[in-house]
């Protein structure tokens, strides 16, 4: 189970569920969240293949792809250009319209005052925060490195739930364009 130290001390657990199609065979993940033990939400139906995505990504920067490789340090890389990006954004909404929580992950630039050399260094930082049903929130600050690992580890349990599925069918054509049973 994939997890985080939180701003405020809590602990989240971030946790892939296999959905499963009407034969019982998982196809993809939902995660599912829980805040110092306690069931928190459920978000991100069908979210596998946008977190194998983001690992990528993720690594990619970190090795200085594309736009990343203007900031300096690796732990400041990330896939997205724009200084304060959006990574994912994980929902879920019962049919009522009620929200079950939320997971999502936006990126920020921090100045940091450098006595030593009398200027100012930006760094990027990737906020994850969650909100559970009850509305209450909680964040989590990572580099590029925590959160290329804690996504890794995410998908290597979602990787986990879906033995038995047709992973690779899935990744290239999506859940539900193979034959019929």
């Amino acid at each position: 189970m994939g997890g985080l130290r939180c701003m405020d001390g809590s602990y989240l657990s971030v946790t892939p569920v296999a959905c499963t199609d009407s034969v019982g065979t998982p196809y993809e993940v939902t995660l599912e969240l829980h805040r110092d033990g306690t069931p928190y939400g459920s978000v991100g139906e069908r979210c596998g293949w946008l977190l194998e995505r983001l690992a990528r990504g993720v690594d990619d920067a970190r090795r200085g792809g594309d736009a990343a490789r203007r900031w300096a340090d690796p732990d400041d890389r990330f896939p997205v250009a724009e200084p304060d990006g959006e990574l994912f954004s994980f929902r879920y909404r019962t049919r009522t319209g009620a929200e079950g929580g939320e997971l999502r992950c936006q990126l920020r630039t921090i100045p940091v005052w450098q006595p030593a050399c009398g200027e100012w260094r930006l760094t990027r930082r990737a906020y994850v925060e969650a909100w559970g049903s009850t509305g209450a929130g909680t964040r989590a600050v990572l580099t590029s490195a925590e959160l290329s690992a804690f996504i890794r580890q995410l998908v290597r349990e979602a990787e986990g739930c879906l033995e038995g599925g047709d992973q690779e069918r899935n990744a290239v054509k999506g859940a539900g364009m193979g034959d019929s049973r």
